[in-house]
């Protein structure tokens, strides 16, 4: 960190000299975040405009739909092997383990290499082990045991391409279209999910399970192709490559520390725990309280993804009205109901009405929570931050279906949807906690205003630990105010590198406060002069820097 000089500095926030009328201040403040809320907003098609993005969202989509037949055909395939319930079960398990287990360090790889090269070595992948697949298939050399071997090393390309591809929505699109991104990218995964385990049951009664096995290693073809037209503009870069454990830690640092992050993600958990059982217990409500068979029950998953579509189509509108808490809270309701309804109201037709709203809470609920945490994060870690939105939802979707089945076993089908149904709703009261806010409309892009480190020597760029010392000195009158504003430097601070923060002062002078930060190694501090600082930090620490007369002054210090 450079030291400050008082030349640049801001003074404190420059006030008008007319106060405003009673009111007025939160009138013009709503008026702002109206204002803010409508500029992020498009048309719910506009990222299609986009020539890339529209080209990468249709291979993402075919390649979707390859993804869910492979598994419908594997599923098939194990039907009338031993313990059949058990092994089928598995390959869902094969499916998601690995999203789950490693989305993490996948989005290290995406934050440290190029994403659409990395993107593109994750469908040649693709295309060699479904090939591998086919020809084992075809040779009839496919035990039950290999199959999920096969679908679980699937599922490990599918951990990798996720948060990569997540992490490139940004890139693909202008800030403002990066919602309307968000719910498309939820139509293409409901789109996905209905037509692919379709499609795969008509090719699977005409041509066999190896026809499927076949249509999946071919579906990744149509995103490969798009991924070399794609000509993206490089990152801004750095000293070297971020290795793998520091990048790591840096990524679950910037969760931790940044709020709006954090209660992104507790906010899918707890509205993912109960809502996990409608997914989980859908098949025993069409047999069991519909007495429907399997067309009826892929009548129902439709009707899920209709909502899902509608709920794309119209939540631009009702984002220009509503906050990102209160689209929230609303979705969070509507959930609770159809929840409590599914059980409730008798019928078939009824049913279908119920799961429309169902399926349009849903996509509202997780379209809106993504294109925010989207909008929050900066570059530097997006794929990270993407990554630990992916590990959460995969986990806690997982948690509930177990949760949510054994529930059931114990008691009944009624009383399970009952429980869920008051959770849902106790989940959408935690807006009252737990805020999200809405988005800046500033984008968070690097800004390296700290220029270069000023020190009499050349570290090692792993010595370490470096800690910052920054001297304050700040009239007794204004202490408040300037603490109140330290508070968000340290959150400033540990999200963009920091391991540890503290704020002493100084016992002989009263009015002189020292603030202490640790860094790892001095190729970590680096870092956040580099890249990892954004507008927003800059505006913090201007604001907590405004405060001190004589201007404050820092040191490095290394260890000897």
């Amino acid at each position: 960190m450079s030291t400050p000089r008082g030349e640049g500095l801001p003074g404190p926030p420059r006030r008008d000299d007319r106060s405003p009328a009673p009111g007025e201040e939160g009138i013009r403040t709503a008026a702002a975040a109206s204002g803010v809320r409508a500029s992020l907003e498009s048309s719910p098609w506009a990222p299609l405009r986009q020539r890339m993005f529209a080209w990468l969202w249709v291979g993402v989509l075919i390649s979707g739909m390859g993804t869910w037949m492979q598994t419908l055909g594997a599923q098939w395939l194990l039907v009338d092997s031993p313990n059949a319930a058990a092994v089928v079960a598995l390959v869902q398990v094969a499916n998601t383990l690995p999203v789950m287990v490693l989305s993490v360090p996948a989005g290290v790889l995406a934050d440290s290499f190029d994403k659409r090269w990395l993107l593109f070595a994750v469908q040649v992948y693709f295309l060699l082990a479904g090939a591998s697949l086919l020809v084992l298939t075809l040779a009839g050399h496919m035990p039950p045991s290999l199959l999920l071997v096969f679908t679980l090393l699937l599922g490990v390309g599918a951990a990798v391409q996720l948060p990569a591809w997540q992490a490139s929505t940004p890139e693909l699109v202008p800030r403002h279209q990066i919602r309307s991104a968000a719910r498309l990218e939820m139509v293409g995964v409901n789109v996905s999910r209905a037509a692919g385990p379709a499609l795969a049951g008509l090719v699977i009664a005409q041509f066999g399970v190896a026809a499927v096995f076949a249509l999946n290693a071919l579906s990744v073809i149509p995103l490969g192709i798009a991924l070399l037209f794609w000509h993206r503009r490089p990152s801004r870069a750095t000293s070297a490559r971020e290795r793998f454990w520091p990048a790591l830690r840096a990524g679950g640092r910037y969760a931790w520390h940044d709020t709006d992050v954090r209660r992104v993600l507790l906010r899918l958990a707890v509205f993912l725990l109960p809502a996990s059982a409608l997914w989980a217990l859908l098949p025993l409500v069409a047999t069991r309280l519909l007495g429907v068979g399997a067309g009826g029950y892929g009548v129902m998953f439709a009707a899920l993804g209709l909502g899902a579509i509608a709920g794309a189509l119209v939540l631009g509108r009702v984002r220009r009205v509503l906050s990102t808490n209160a689209t929230l809270t609303a979705a969070g309701l509507l959930m609770a109901t159809t929840l409590l309804a599914l059980v409730v109201v008798q019928g078939f037709a009824a049913a279908l009405l119920i799961l429309v709203a169902a399926g349009l809470a849903w996509t509202t609920t997780i379209s809106t929570l993504v294109g925010e945490l989207q909008l929050f994060l900066p570059g530097w870690v997006m794929a990270r931050g993407m990554a630990i939105w992916t590990m959460v939802f995969t986990g806690c979707q997982a948690l509930g279906a177990v949760l949510w089945g054994l529930v059931a076993n114990q008691v009944d089908l009624f009383a399970t949807f009952v429980v869920t149904a008051v959770l849902a709703a106790a989940a959408a009261g935690t807006g009252l906690i737990w805020r999200v806010p809405d988005a800046s409309a500033d984008a968070l892009d690097p800004l390296a205003y700290w220029g270069e480190a000023r020190v009499a020597l050349t570290p090692d760029p792993s010595v370490g630990p470096v800690q910052i010392a920054v001297t304050y000195t700040v009239a007794p009158e204004r202490e408040p105010q300037w603490l109140d504003a330290m508070g968000e430097m340290r959150r400033s601070r540990l999200r963009s590198g920091a391991t540890r923060w503290e704020l002493y002062r100084d016992a002989e002078h009263r009015d002189r406060f020292v603030e202490q930060f640790w860094v790892s190694t001095w190729e970590e501090h680096l870092r956040q002069h580099e890249g990892r600082l954004t507008a927003r930090d800059q505006a913090i620490e201007q604001l907590a820097l405004s405060f001190s007369d004589p201007p404050a002054t820092a040191v490095h210090l290394l260890p000897p």
